[in-house]
């Protein structure tokens, strides 16, 4: 009885999420049934598809004992990072810690135009509040408070406002981006301690992906609710953007844009301009200008080949 029971399993068609790939295996996860270890078919080489992390996906099962099977369709992507490679990305939670280390506001900024200018939604996420002093957290305010993130300050340590980062992240694929040290970590681990085991049984499967650490992952953190760590985000390049759009991906920018004299104002060296004067104002901060003044400068003046 059991072995037509898995006759009648083996082979049938499932919908998932690839949430982990590793040397040429794909793990991916259907609700209710778990991980399946799956290979891709071959028609993806020819027709130069590579499965990514955050792919839907369609597999067949070859083994539903062994939970192994084949994908056989990947679905059509809403959109797709290339560092680190992920595809269906919803949102991204951008975290730095208030201090120890004290916030480098140009990597921050850089992430927040990289998520811009794919059309990913950012919410910022400020972590060890139980150390910082409150004219820190006051500081992060003045800077980002014109940008229209949504703001969270909290405390993995002491699990202080994780029930606001829960909120951020129900129903949704949202990938978590910052630099070492700031708790990432800390904070997944909060947010996810259901999904350990389910994830300590996925690393004894995949034994030979245990030590691998450049890779992304994602982890179950709710109903159809995912969370993506990529240790591909603690760098950034921003070279593949033109200088010309850098100034839409500083949302705070365009409630000033037809205040300036010049049609087209890169708000940079040019006279009569509506973003310069509203840093004069005060209404627009100085931090994110200079960085925003800085990565136009990289962009004017890198290599064309």
């Amino acid at each position: 009885m059991i072995e037509s029971v898995q006759k009648m399993l083996d082979g049938k068609a499932m919908q998932g999420k690839i949430i982990k790939g590793i040397a040429g295996f794909y793990y991916v996860h259907v609700v209710e049934s778990g991980v399946y270890e799956c290979k891709a078919k071959g028609v993806f080489r020819k027709e130069k598809i590579r499965p990514l992390v955050g792919d839907n996906v369609e597999i067949e099962v070859t083994d539903e004992e062994e939970k192994t099977g084949n994908i056989v369709r990947v679905m059509p992507r809403h959109n797709e990072l290339v560092r680190p490679a992920a595809a269906n990305i919803d949102q991204a939670l951008v975290i730095f810690a208030i201090q120890k280390p004290a916030p480098h506001y140009n990597l921050l900024d850089r992430f927040l135009v990289m998520m811009e200018s794919k059309g990913i939604p950012a919410a910022l996420c400020f972590n060890k509040e139980d150390i910082a002093d409150e004219s820190q957290v006051e500081e992060l305010r003045a800077v980002y408070g014109a940008c229209g993130y949504p703001m969270i300050f909290v405390s993995a340590q002491k699990e202080k406002n994780i029930n606001q980062v829960r909120e951020i992240l129900k129903g949704k694929t949202t990938v978590v981006a910052g630099p070492s040290g700031v708790g990432k970590s800390s904070l997944i681990n909060v947010l996810q301690p259901e999904a350990n085991m389910e994830t300590g049984a996925i690393s004894r499967k995949i034994e030979r992906g245990r030590h691998t650490t450049r890779h992304s992952e994602l982890f179950p953190v709710g109903e159809d609710s995912f969370i993506m760590d990529t240790p591909g985000f603690s760098s950034l390049y921003v070279g593949d953007i033109e200088k010309e759009e850098l100034k839409a991906y500083f949302p705070e920018f365009a409630g000033y844009e037809g205040t300036c004299r010049f049609h087209g104002c890169g708000h940079v060296h040019e006279p009569g301009c509506g973003v310069k004067a509203a840093v004069e104002e005060g209404k627009i901060h100085p931090i994110r200008y200079q960085n925003y003044i800085g990565i136009y400068e990289e962009l004017k003046s890198r290599r064309r080949y």
